[in-house]
């Protein structure tokens, strides 16, 4: 069987913590900014963990 390879799309998208977790970016925070306020603005900046039903799913993704 040969050996698995990485989505590179996901390799690009999603980093591991060091306790195991799976880190990724929030989303909406490249368009229609102006709109929204600076607090959401600010908590969008902040990186925020996969939940544990997607996890496994892009865990397979990155093959770590």
């Amino acid at each position: 069987m040969p050996k698995q390879k990485t989505r590179r799309s996901a390799a690009k998208r999603f980093r591991l913590t060091g306790t195991g977790k799976i880190r990724r970016n929030k989303a909406n925070h490249s368009h229609m900014l102006i709109r929204r306020s600076n607090s959401a603005k600010r908590k969008m900046r902040q990186p925020d963990l996969v939940d544990a039903s997607e996890t496994k799913r892009v865990r397979r993704m990155i093959a770590q």
